[in-house]
């Protein structure tokens, strides 16, 4: 017996109330602790110490902030491409081995998000420091004195490498472990060398993962605060860590919000382009 359109219709709609009851302890907490945090920045950045723009016109037209802004995307750039060449062979030979070798490696890099950023960060200054073993190393073969390497933009990059590696990987192998490994071995059926199947069936099968991996690991660097801040030089500081000092040592809310506001919209604007040609439900895989 077909049950009445109206009684279907009636259930449909009973089901849309429950999930959305399900949805509010979330949609509560991303209001109270996400959209009115962010509605003070917004706020400020026009409001202090009155109605003015004059922070927006001052970010657009110092050159010094376009400076920041620009070291800011080299060396998230210079970071993403870093984590890609170090995450790739990685993921590829996670998906490759499998077994014991796989479950092993995967438990390695999911106990790294079990440790801070801050704690890691520690970690490489003692590495990097006047007294740490890799001054010591490069003393040991000959190179004396030793570079300066704490406190220099080339410390501070290596550590963001280093933090954003796992996710990377992640991203890498969430597409990986989907590609279908019998296209591989029917390249190599045809002739093709294990470079040449690799380069032209394995590697383009992967690109979303790399697409994934870098917008993620280039999004999550722009506003990276800690490491750029305790490791790098003060010279090339990011924008997150001017935000910090607009806002600790100067006390200029109004340009430290104006300054997040901008960095926000141009995450957004690369959120947006992501999403117009991959789509973010594909950020995982």
């Amino acid at each position: 017996m077909v049950p009445p359109v109206g009684s279907a219709a009636i259930k449909s709609g009973s089901s849309d109330a429950k999930a959305w009851l399900l949805l509010l302890p979330a949609l509560a907490f991303l209001a109270v602790f996400f959209l009115v945090p962010l509605g003070q920045v917004v706020f400020f950045s026009v409001m202090d110490p009155g109605f003015t723009l004059k922070h927006y016109t001052s970010f657009l037209s110092d050159s010094f902030y376009w400076r920041v802004l620009w070291g800011t995307f080299q060396t998230a750039g210079i970071v993403t491409i870093f984590a890609l060449l170090m995450s790739y062979p990685l993921a590829y030979m996670i998906v490759r081995m499998g077994g014991h070798f796989a479950t092993v490696m995967l438990l390695i890099i999911a106990m790294s998000f079990w440790t801070s950023f801050l704690v890691r960060t520690f970690a490489w200054m003692v590495i990097l420091g006047n007294n740490g073993p890799l001054r010591a190393i490069l003393e040991a073969f000959g190179w004396s004195p030793a570079p300066q390497l704490l406190f220099t933009r080339f410390s501070s990059t290596l550590a963001m490498v280093h933090l954003l590696i796992p996710f990377m990987v992640l991203a890498l192998y969430s597409v990986m472990k989907k590609i279908d490994m019998n296209f591989v071995r029917a390249a190599r059926s045809l002739g093709a060398t294990p470079f040449q199947a690799f380069h032209r069936v394995f590697l383009p099968l992967s690109a979303p993962g790399i697409v994934n991996g870098c917008t993620l690991v280039f999004i999550m660097c722009l506003g990276f605060y800690v490491t750029p801040v305790l490791l790098g030089s003060p010279r090339e500081q990011m924008i997150a860590g001017l935000i910090g000092t607009q806002i600790e040592e100067f006390l200029e809310f109004g340009e430290a919000s104006a300054t997040s506001v901008i960095l926000l919209l141009v995450t957004l604007a690369i959120f947006a382009i992501y999403n117009r040609f991959v789509g973010l439900d594909k950020l995982w895989g």
